[in-house]
């Protein structure tokens, strides 16, 4: 049956026509954004879980960034130390030297001087950022944030905790060392027994200190490797794949072009309906 009032064949190509427009609209969005969720109407379920796994990948960035800044702190606080491993053995060789009889301990007594000079010095440069780890007033028990966990819903932090030693009080201890050419030989030995027992504690102080540091590149590299982990997962949820769209835009493109070519068509079924009145 043919009617001018209800065209039924126009109708369903129109129909047809729109839907085809409207993917083609989507599909040219995904090509334009290179992302096939771009809101939570594309897919609600996958906006939810990327949006909540993209927040934690930037939390872990954030955390990543702030270790690098105690990581640097601790590196210049371990060199400091190393270094006054260096002198304080020194000091301890000069203390042994100090005991075989016939040498002037005034000359020895010079470079111990200097020795625990250049600790000094060495403490008051180990400074990052305005954070010394090893002078009297940065010391102490330490906490750097190492990442977030995220358990039913709730967001916690780990940390990595150290104690940093107070080595201006050991420097201290050098420095109150003194001989003269009078000093006893017990007293040359109980100086040189305590002058090791202080290097002994510089010694833990540096290797404490190293394996901060170890500790906090090993987390940076998890973290670093977890980031890309999330990135990945998100990418693989809300990512356009642009072969599969490029495709898709072309089929498209010929089905809107048949779908105008049926409209016109059925458009046109009215106009046969004259050639009945001829």
């Amino acid at each position: 049956m043919s009617s001018i009032l209800t065209n039924t064949s126009a109708m369903n190509a129109l129909s047809t026509l729109r839907n085809i427009n409207d993917q083609l609209s989507e599909t040219q969005n995904r090509i334009s954004t290179g992302m096939k969720v771009n809101s939570a109407k594309d897919n609600a379920s996958y906006f939810s879980i990327s949006t909540t796994m993209d927040s934690e990948s930037g939390m872990n960035k954030a955390v990543n960034e702030g270790l690098t800044l105690a990581k640097n702190s601790v590196s210049t606080a371990r060199l400091g130390a190393e270094t006054m491993v260096d002198l304080a053995q020194q000091f301890v060789d000069r203390m042994a030297f100090a005991q075989t009889e016939g040498v002037d301990q005034t000359d020895v007594q010079k470079e111990l001087t200097a020795l625990a000079a250049q600790m000094k010095t060495a403490i008051d440069q180990s400074s990052f950022n305005g954070e010394n780890l090893i002078s009297t007033a940065g010391a102490g028990a330490k906490e750097v944030v190492s990442g977030v966990s995220r358990s039913a819903g709730a967001l916690s932090t780990t940390s990595i905790d150290f104690t940093s030693t107070d080595l201006e009080a050991v420097q201290a201890t050098f420095a109150a060392i003194t001989i003269d050419n009078t000093t006893t030989a017990a007293d040359l030995e109980l100086a040189m027994t305590n002058a090791e027992v202080y290097l002994s504690s510089v010694i833990d102080a540096a290797t404490g200190l190293g394996i901060v540091e170890k500790s906090i590149e090993t987390q940076q590299n998890f973290l670093n490797e977890l980031t890309d982990r999330l990135d990945s997962g998100v990418g693989s949820m809300i990512d356009a794949d642009m072969e599969e769209e490029a495709a898709r835009l072309q089929s498209l493109q010929v089905q809107q072009q048949l779908s105008t070519q049926s409209l016109s068509i059925a458009n046109q079924s009215p106009q046969n309906i004259l050639s009945l009145f001829k």
